[in-house]
């Protein structure tokens, strides 16, 4: 069974949501940095919407510290909603949390600034 990985991006007034849907894993990395270049065509932080990623594993995990580089080197904030608490807690463990905030939920992501 082939793993499947889709992202898209929407606008906000103050950035962009990339919503991602499917398995992070290293067949993601493509989409997901093309995502987050479009993202970041635009000032404003990004937000990473996870609420439709089913599974991400450890070359995932890897992706995802791939895009934070990228926004670190360009000083750019990045937040992220839509964790299992599972994967809320990878995050923390593996500190991915100390370089985005992590909220709740959307509401939460949108009403911070």
């Amino acid at each position: 069974m082939e793993s499947t990985f889709e992202a898209t991006v929407s606008r906000m007034p103050d950035g962009t949501v990339v919503v991602m849907g499917g398995t992070v894993n290293r067949a993601a990395k493509q989409a997901l940095e093309a995502a987050y270049a479009e993202a970041t065509s635009s000032s404003g932080r990004v937000l990473l919407d996870f609420r439709g990623v089913d599974y991400i594993n450890s070359t995932g995990i890897a992706v995802i510290v791939g895009v934070l580089a990228m926004a670190r080197a360009e000083g750019r904030e990045v937040g992220a909603f839509g964790l299992t608490d599972h994967y809320r807690k990878v995050f923390t463990i593996t500190r991915l949390a100390d370089f985005m905030t992590l909220y709740d939920d959307e509401t939460a992501a949108s009403a911070a600034r």
